[in-house]
C-alpha cells in the first residue's frame, strides 16, 4: 500500500536523502502552511507520514500541535540527530509518534512507511482519541456572542480608534498598529494586534529592567549579565539589532517588546523556570500617549479584529508570546490552552483593585479554572467587571 510522505524542514540535503529512498509520493515543505497546501492537493487519499525536522522546542511544539490537530490521520516522526529525554516527553505530548536520525538507514525508513500503511486505521483512531481529550472548539453560542459584541464595539468605538491613531502618529514616528505572534487555544499561533504604545527609537536596554519585573521570583545575581534588546515596535531598529547579533551567530528569541539572545534566555529559564510572565513596572519605554491607552486598555482594542477572525474570544485566557507558551507544555499547565483565548479574562479582573499583582502561579491557576469552567454567564460577569475596571492605579 502506498503512503504519502512529507518532509517538513529547511535542510535540502536531508530532504534529498529521504527522496532518494522513498522515490514517489514524497514531498518537501518548509512550514505548516506549505504542508497544509500539499495535503489539500493530494488527488488520492493515502496514509500520511510527516517527517518533522527538529529545531527548538519553543518553535516546534506549537507547529507539531497544529499538525496533529489539522491532520489527525498523520503519523508524525521527529527528524533529529539527538534529543534530550526531557525534550522528548514534550514532543510526544505535542504529537510526535517516533524519531529518526537524518541519516536513518533506508531499511528502517521503509519499515516505518510499511507500518503506517498497515496500521492507518489504528493511527487515525488513536490520534482522534487524543484530540477529543484536548481540542477546544468554541460553542456556537459563544461564537455568535463574540461576533455580535465585536462588531457592535468596532462601530461604537470607531471615533475612539480615529482619535487614538491621530494621537499616536502625532507624538512619535512609526506605525500606529503592530502585530506579534501569539499562542492561543490548542497552541495555535496567530497574529495578535495592538496599538503602538512605545517609542519608535527606544534605546536598547540591558539588565536595568530586571528589578522592574513584577513577576520576577529570581533576580540575576550581581555580575551575571542577561541581555535584553528592546524592539520599540520599530522594524528598522529591529533589523539593526538583529543584524549586529547575527554577525556573532546569535540565535534570537522575539517577544512583543524585546529581543533575547538564546544564551541569555536559557540562563534566565534555568534560574527562574517557574516565572512564566514578564511585566515591567513603570516601563520607561512607554510614550505619554502609550501610558494613557494602556491605562484605559485602549491599546488592546485592535484585538476586536482578532475576535472577528476567530483567533480569540471576547473573554478567555490571554494568548502568550511563543517563548512563554513553550514553558507551559507540561500536564500540570496544558489545560490553560485547552480553553478559549480572549481579550479579557478572569485573572485580569480578579485583582485589578490590588494593583494588579498576582503571582505567576495564581495567574496560571485562574487560567486553568476558567478553561475548565467557563460559561456564557461567567463571560458576561467578567465583561461587566472589566468595563468597570478600566481606570485603575496602574496597568494590568
Amino acid at each position: 500500500m502506498k503512503v504519502n510522505v512529507i518532509y517538513q524542514g529547511g535542510k535540502e540535503k536531508v530532504a534529498e536523502y529521504f527522496r532518494g529512498i522513498l522515490k514517489n509520493n514524497f514531498y518537501s515543505t518548509e512550514c505548516n502552511a506549505d504542508t497544509d497546501a500539499v495535503i489539500k492537493s493530494f488527488e488520492e487519499k493515502l496514509p500520511l507520514m510527516i517527517l518533522f525536522e527538529k529545531s527548538r522546542p519553543e518553535l516546534d511544539l506549537p507547529q507539531i500541535e497544529g499538525l496533529r490537530i489539522s491532520h489527525p490521520e498523520a503519523y508524525i516522526v521527529l527528524v533529529s540527530e539527538a534529543i534530550e529525554e526531557g525534550e522528548l516527553v514534550k514532543y510526544q505530548r505535542a504529537g510526535i509518534k517516533d524519531t529518526a536520525h537524518p541519516e536513518v538507514s533506508p531499511k528502517r525508513i521503509k519499515n516505518g512507511v510499511e507500518f503506517v500503511a498497515r496500521n492507518q486505521e489504528l493511527i487515525l483512531s488513536a490520534n482522534k482519541s487524543e484530540q477529543s481529550l484536548k481540542l477546544y472548539k468554541a460553542p456556537l453560542g459563544k461564537r455568535v456572542f463574540d461576533i455580535l459584541f465585536a462588531s457592535a464595539a468596532l462601530i461604537i468605538l470607531a471615533p475612539l480608534f480615529l482619535l487614538t491613531i491621530i494621537a499616536i502618529a502625532s507624538e512619535s514616528k512609526g506605525p500606529v498598529m503592530y502585530s506579534s505572534k501569539r499562542v492561543g487555544s490548542n497552541y495555535r499561533i496567530f497574529n495578535f494586534y495592538k496599538f503602538r504604545s512605545m517609542y519608535k527609537d527606544a534605546d536598547m536596554r540591558l539588565r536595568e529592567y530586571a528589578n522592574l519585573n513584577q513577576y520576577s521570583e529570581d533576580i540575576p545575581e550581581s555580575g551575571e549579565e542577561l541581555e535584553y534588546y528592546t524592539l520599540s515596535e520599530d522594524e528598522h531598529t529591529t533589523k539593526i539589532i538583529s543584524g549586529e547579533l547575527q554577525k556573532h551567530n546569535e540565535v534570537l528569541y522575539f517577544s512583543d517588546d524585546e529581543v533575547i539572545p538564546e544564551k541569555s534566555y536559557l540562563q534566565m529559564k534555568s534560574r527562574s523556570d517557574q516565572n512564566n510572565f514578564v511585566k515591567l513596572k513603570n516601563d520607561p519605554r512607554i510614550t505619554k500617549v502609550g501610558k494613557i491607552i494602556r491605562k484605559l486598555s485602549i491599546d488592546e482594542l485592535p484585538q476586536l479584529f482578532n475576535v472577528l477572525k476567530g483567533d480569540m474570544s471576547i473573554v478567555g485566557n490571554r494568548p502568550l508570546p511563543l517563548y512563554e507558551a513553550e514553558k507551559l507544555t507540561t500536564d500540570e499547565y496544558i489545560d490553560r490552552f485547552m480553553g478559549p483565548s480572549g481579550l479579557t479574562g478572569l485573572w485580569q479582573v480578579e485583582k485589578r483593585g490590588d494593583s494588579g499583582r498576582l503571582s505567576p502561579e495564581e495567574r496560571k491557576q485562574l487560567d486553568i479554572y476558567y478553561a475548565k469552567n467557563h460559561s456564557l454567564w461567567m463571560d458576561i460577569k467578567i465583561i461587566f467587571r472589566t468595563l468597570f475596571a478600566f481606570i485603575q492605579k496602574e496597568n494590568v
